[in-house]
């Protein structure tokens, strides 16, 4: 089998942490976060930012329509840099070896408009890739199957050889239904450990 031609990381919770629920956990407790959370859709508020919606105006309108929780909603906004951290070295250690050895690095991510220009401001590595295909930009969430679609045709590379990590079984799911080569992402030593497999590193250039 061929290698692959690109390697294409989603970002949260693969490049690094992101995890309201510690945020808010620590800040209200957990019976309290999970009584915010359900009171509040604010998961489906994050998800209208990462499907387009603007990130402050978002956030201060979801405030505004749950004045209970306001504060901690704008906390969303506020403290977005503290949900978003900390970074997970060792993938993006994966990420600048694959550059080095030539081998084009994407990323495919749900992820706000402003926010992502945010977070680049606060993370060098989210500078790097060769593209970065961002759902608000794109105007679709993974794990819809037009936004696999605008990659391949971005790209113009065969899905078999395109190698796709990701922390959500459903989003690692619908681009193997595309034929894409996938790997369910936990902690980056088995996805250092594919690279190996797939020729793309040696073991010392994945850190292994």
């Amino acid at each position: 089998m061929q290698q692959p031609q690109a390697v294409i990381f989603d970002i949260g919770n693969v490049l690094m942490r992101w995890n309201p629920e510690g945020f808010y956990d620590a800040r209200l407790g957990e019976a309290r976060r999970r009584q915010m959370f359900a009171e509040t859709g604010i998961e489906a508020m994050n998800i209208a930012i990462d499907a387009g919606a603007p990130f402050r105006a978002t956030v201060e309108a979801h405030a505004a329509l749950h004045p209970d929780w306001a504060d901690d909603i704008l906390c969303w906004y506020h403290n977005w840099i503290e949900m978003a951290s900390p970074r997970i070295e060792g993938s993006i250690a994966l990420l600048r070896a694959l550059r080095a050895k030539g081998v084009p690095v994407m990323a495919l991510t749900n992820f706000g408009d402003d926010s992502f220009a945010y977070a680049q401001s606060q993370y060098d590595f989210l500078n790097e890739f060769d593209h970065a295909f961002v759902s608000a930009r794109l105007g679709v969430i993974k794990p819809e199957a037009q936004i696999y679609r605008l990659v391949e045709d971005h790209t113009g590379i065969a899905p078999d050889r395109l190698l796709f990590t990701d922390d959500k079984a459903e989003n690692v799911q619908a681009a193997a239904s595309r034929g894409w080569r996938v790997h369910h992402f936990t902690t980056w030593e088995p996805f250092a450990e594919r690279l190996v497999a797939e020729g793309l590193l040696s073991r010392a250039e994945a850190g292994l």
